[in-house]
């Protein structure tokens, strides 16, 4: 399989995952010239977070058909790979041996990928405005159940006593949830939105996406990788290798295929989410160990996502690219 694997098709699977390294790399190096200092780059990311990727998602949402939400397969197919992976790499971390804190950070971050902000880039830029739209429907689900997951998991490793009541509250609070449920009315309701907000949605996906991204990359500090566990590479190989792996099984084994498959891996392919580092201090849990996954996975995750999406596209399973 890998030996059919053509020049172009590779350099097309890379120019889906290398845009997207690439700003990392200059928020990274914008930040080394002291163009971007922390002060900045949180202002950018609570923009970005309580604005630019609402609206996105707000009009994406719009635009979709949530009347055939029962025959999603791949939606639903997010949602049993997320729950499978979450049970193996329970009891992958009960069998090696790993203490409570260090179990519930590993466990967080087999199954919660950044899809909100680096999957739908990576969907965009295999995609365009089809990827986008394709991707609102896995994020707003796999969002909220990432989210609930996360909270029941450091909970029982980490004896916090958060209430349900405060999850619920939070989860109703967040900005993307909320932009989703909105574009979601405005669809169910069958409005129609101005005639501007395409235009407006193609500049927030030009502008806020990249912008996100070099906040991201501002934001990383590669030294803490020299303190790497082997607990990291271990959580790494599950979120970049076992974790996609396992949502193209289930997919399949669903019929799964084309676009909607492509869409998919992209989104459950992308490193650990930053929010899970925010999570596990928040919980006094192993804070050093959460970022050092987030940064690790987000560095390998070009290599991973540029030949697993190579596999698909040789293979004709992910449909027709932009």
């Amino acid at each position: 399989m890998f030996t059919n694997l053509s020049p172009e098709v590779l350099l097309t699977a890379f120019a889906v995952s290398l845009p997207t390294l690439g700003w990392i790399v200059l928020g990274m190096l914008l930040r080394r010239i002291g163009l971007l200092p922390p002060a900045l780059v949180e202002f950018i990311s609570r923009l970005a977070f309580n604005v630019g990727l609402p609206l996105l998602l707000c009009i994406s949402a719009a635009g979709l058909d949530f009347a055939t939400i029962g025959s999603a397969t791949y939606l639903l197919a997010g949602v049993v790979a997320t729950l499978l992976t979450l049970v193996l790499g329970w009891i992958y971390a009960r069998w090696r041996g790993f203490p409570q804190p260090v179990l519930g950070v590993f466990v967080q971050a087999t199954f919660r990928s950044n899809l909100a902000i680096i999957g739908i880039s990576l969907c965009h830029a295999a995609y365009g405005e089809r990827g986008l739209a394709l991707a609102v429907l896995p994020v707003a689900v796999l969002t909220t159940l990432y989210n609930v997951l996360a909270v029941w998991v450091l909970q029982t490793t980490l004896g916090s006593s958060r209430s349900f009541s405060g999850l619920l509250l939070a989860l109703i609070r967040n900005p993307l949830l909320l932009g989703i449920g909105a574009g979601a009315c405005v669809s169910l309701l069958d409005w129609s939105l101005p005639s501007w907000t395409a235009t407006a949605a193609t500049g927030l996906s030009v502008f806020f996406l990249p912008l996100i991204l070099v906040s991201i990359g501002a934001a990383m500090r590669l030294r803490s990788l020299m303190r790497a566990s082997t607990v990291t590479w271990e959580a790494t190989a599950w979120r970049l290798c076992v974790g996609p792996l396992l949502t193209l099984l289930v997919a399949l084994a669903m019929g799964v295929n084309g676009e909607p498959l492509g869409v998919l891996f992209l989104l459950i392919s992308a490193p650990v989410a930053a929010a899970s580092y925010v999570m596990v201090v928040a919980l006094r849990g192993d804070g050093v160990l959460a970022a050092n996954i987030i940064v690790l996975t987000t560095l390998l995750s070009v290599l991973s996502v540029a030949l697993g999406f190579a596999v698909l596209v040789t293979l004709g399973m992910a449909g027709e690219l932009a």
